[in-house]
């Protein structure tokens, strides 16, 4: 039977939480980055980065540390069917920190964790045997049950002529040589572990370790004669790590030089954090191997994304994709720290971010000034805005009806319970950054843009209102584009998506190359929001112009959204229908059209709450029904 898979790796996962002042000690981390960690599971999203099927062999436990494996895995395309929830143990827990250039301290919370506790029943032969490689890692012979599940996956995998990868993954203190403080330590001598690999070397297609991994497997100090006594044993390709050197490869006999073996090229760059760099030299290696290519191939693919590892803070999220890969490889870098370089920054970003709607219609109630206005108008409290703003939630949720596409734009002034209520439901969520109504754009409750995003959930996209025209005094221009550069900076380090709207007709006249000319000034700023959100255009040259813009400078942009600017359904109907021929257009964002009737009505005590869900939920669906209609026509013509 033809594999559907290429490969399964087998052993660890963990949480990896890796302390964000860098040069501190562990003692002193303040704060915490969250991501998968654990060899095989950081090269099972390695290699599904890269290109590869692949699937993860492994236990967590049954709390949220180990959904948040299971769903981050699912998120980056890997095969979860070999995962099993261990309702006694949790999952394995890492602290990590970067202290300087060469020292990397770490602990490893695993006693009794999930993951060790894997056995042969967790084997499933057909998982198995629906890959073509394996993965079996040097921490899951180090206890007797987990050998035996280990070994039990060879030999299933041997029975189906599948390849097996061993990494060598030496860790000491998990082999009981040493204590808790010293998850640093990567070699301790021992006959007892080159003993206990020595049988397994003999099934392997593939070694790949350090050189002190493979003086641990092969039983000597001295790397040529490590080598040797492998290959006494074993007639698998074996790949010496050698850090900064790149690796050195060897197919068959063993030279009496390391610089005889294969290699490919290197990628000198700035040691950020030599963390998790093997896992994606692994995964690197892994894709060119298993697709048949060259060993040098190999070697580059190995190389260049241990490189991007190196030179950034985490593990897992840090591995590069293969476009990125790809890049990389044709283009290089000005910067040998990688974590400076803004276009592989970007395409890391945005081939790696949580997935998003191919569609997406919004109802935006994120509106403050507007609401305060009216509240005043009819003599409201403006302290019944927020209950007002979780029935707009109640009434997009009765359209949603649970179908993926829909969202809605809230704020945290007025919308604090009705953000909370809106993670009831699958919705994508925008919230407000700007002063409303402020130009030049300013951002509300000032301070510092960072330290408030950092607070928001992981979901929610930023996102950011600028009246910005091209006839604006150049002062003006500079000051909307140094803000906006600024949150531009602040949602890259915080890992939030960005949604920018500029509405540029209520300061000039909005002609058709208005809108482009403000979206390429932005972008020749290195200004990349995942989203745009744009008032409807007069003709579908605008739009093509519009679209054309992305297209050059961000293929990788989400799309744009309409915004409705309290213009009637007709009207809003009509603007749909001449967006919706452009590709880079994805839905729409409406609010006033929407809400202001309601709003007004239920403010006054006009209507009940039902009364008002109702009415919003009928004026959302109409939208909804316009856009698809549209949409819809556009296909078939």
């Amino acid at each position: 039977m033809k594999p559907t898979l290429d490969v399964i790796t087998i052993g660890r996962a963990s949480v990896d939480l890796y302390g964000q002042q860098v040069g501190g000690r562990l003692e002193d981390m303040a704060s915490f980055s969250k991501a998968v960690g654990g060899c095989p599971a950081n090269i099972a999203i390695g290699t599904a980065r890269l290109g590869l099927k692949s699937g993860l062999v492994t236990r967590v436990g049954d709390e949220a540390m180990g959904r948040f494996i299971r769903e981050q895995m699912e998120r980056e395309g890997v095969s979860t069917k070999g995962i099993v929830t261990d309702e006694k143990r949790l999952t394995a827990l890492v602290i990590l920190g970067v202290r300087d250039e060469e020292s990397f301290p770490l602990i490893f919370y695993r006693a009794d964790c999930a993951d060790m506790a894997l056995t042969e029943a967790d084997i499933d032969e057909a998982f198995i045997a629906s890959a073509g490689a394996i993965v079996v890692t040097g921490t899951h012979f180090s206890r007797q049950e987990t050998a035996a599940a280990q070994k039990k996956a060879i030999a299933i995998a041997k029975a189906h002529g599948r390849k097996v990868v061993f990494d060598v993954d030496y860790r000491p203190n998990l082999w009981g040589l040493l204590g808790h403080g010293a998850g640093e330590s990567r070699y301790v001598r021992s006959d007892a572990v080159t003993e206990h690999l020595k049988p397994i070397l003999s099934e392997c297609d593939l070694i790949v370790g350090t050189e002190e991994e493979l003086h641990i497997a092969g039983g000597s100090e001295e790397t040529l004669q490590a080598l040797r006594n492998i290959r006494a044993v074993s007639k698998g390709t074996i790949v010496c790590k050698r850090g900064p050197m790149g690796c050195v490869v060897f197919p068959g006999d063993i030279p009496d030089s390391l610089d005889k073996g294969i290699r490919g090229p290197g990628f000198p760059v700035e040691v950020y954090n030599v963390l998790g760099a093997g896992d994606a030299f692994l995964s690197g290696f892994l894709r060119g191997w298993l697709k048949d290519e060259a060993l040098e191939t190999c070697c580059a693919y190995a190389n260049a994304s241990g490189a991007f590892a190196v030179s950034r803070l985490l593990c897992s999220p840090e591995i590069p994709t293969f476009p990125e890969l790809q890049h990389f490889l044709k283009h290089g870098s000005r910067h040998k720290a990688l974590r400076f370089d803004e276009d592989l920054n970007h395409i890391h970003w945005a081939t790696t971010r949580r997935p998003g709607p191919e569609t997406l219609m919004a109802l935006a109630i994120d509106h403050r000034m507007q609401l305060e206005a009216m509240a005043k108008e009819v003599g409201a409290s403006v302290d019944r805005i927020p209950d007002f703003k979780v029935l707009a939630v109640k009434a997009a949720a009765k359209v949603a009806d649970g179908r993926p596409g829909f969202g809605m734009l809230l704020d945290g002034t007025y919308g604090r319970e009705a953000l909370f209520r809106a993670a009831d439901h699958d919705f994508w969520i925008g919230r407000p950054v700007e002063l409303p109504g402020s130009r030049p754009l300013d951002f509300e409750d000032g301070g510092s843009l960072g330290a408030k995003l950092i607070e928001w959930p992981v979901g929610h996209t930023i996102k950011c209102l600028c009246f910005y025209h091209p006839d604006d005094p150049p002062e003006m221009k500079a000051r909307q584009e140094r803000d906006l550069l600024r949150l531009y900076d602040a949602a890259q380090r915080v890992g939030r998506e960005l949604l920018v709207e500029i509405i540029a007709g209520k300061n000039g006249p909005l002609k058709t190359d208005t809108i482009p000319t403000v979206l390429q000034r932005l972008y020749d700023l290195g200004i990349k929001p995942d989203w745009w959100k744009l008032e409807p255009q007069k003709d579908t040259a605008a739009w093509n112009a519009i679209g054309a813009v992305i297209t050059t400078n961000d293929p990788l942009c989400r799309g744009i959204v309409l915004l409705g600017l309290e213009a009637p359904e007709d009207e809003l109907e009509a603007a749909f229908a001449a967006a919706a021929a452009e590709p880079q257009v994805k839905g729409f964002a409406v609010g006033r059209t929407i809400f202001n009737d309601a709003a007004r009505r239920w403010l006054k005590g006009e209507i009940t709450d039902e009364a008002a869900i109702a009415d919003m939920a009928g004026r959302f669906q109409r939208l909804v029904d316009a856009w698809q209609r549209v949409s819809a026509n556009v296909k078939a013509a």
